[in-house]
């Protein structure tokens, strides 16, 4: 069985963005005396971020057989799927709303209607799953390409890390009031 997770450049960067747009908000509210307490939006933080890291602790595993995409035993707020390859009848492109491709595989359930399943794009190795794909499907994927490119995320965390600066700043000007 060969196992493929979540880029950690993806699952770092979404991380920090998070920590990015929250942590300033519990001292932002004891300086402006807001209605919530500190005390309460640090919970919320730490409940959010704990959610956050569930789902981007997505795991697909590969074998002779089948693909299954799971998520850990501790978080059951997703859903994981498991498809044999054997029951892989397509792989079809559909557009995002930002102008992006995503694929599915399609299968047919007992009753014959179509289900489809999301190939994960956000792997390490997404090449190599592609090529997983290829060789236990027998479809052509020379032209299926991850959704975002590596370069993307990094200059994600690039302007993370100056939200980072400011958010430092906004901290220390919020407990000298």
């Amino acid at each position: 069985m060969t196992r493929f997770n979540l880029s950690p450049l993806v699952r770092f960067t979404l991380l920090s963005l998070y920590l990015a747009l929250t942590v300033p908000l519990p001292y932002l509210a004891t300086a402006t005396q807001a209605a919530i307490s500190s005390e309460w939006l640090w919970v919320g933080i730490a409940i959010g971020f704990v959610g956050l890291y569930g789902a981007l602790c997505e795991r697909v595993l590969v074998d002779e057989t089948q693909i299954q995409v799971t998520y850990p035993a501790w978080f059951p707020f997703r859903k994981g799927w498991q498809l044999d390859w054997a029951k892989v009848k397509d792989l079809r492109a559909r557009s995002t709303g930002q102008g992006g491709l995503v694929y599915y595989f399609v299968s047919e359930d007992e009753k014959g209607a179509e289900k489809g399943f999301l190939l994960p794009m956000r792997v390490a190795g997404f090449a190599r799953l592609v090529k997983v794909v290829e060789e236990r499907t027998s479809i052509d994927t020379k032209d299926v390409k991850p959704l975002s490119q590596p370069w993307m995320y990094l200059f994600l965390l690039v302007l993370t890390g100056f939200l980072a600066l400011v958010d430092s700043w906004a901290i220390l000007a919020a407990k000298s009031l």
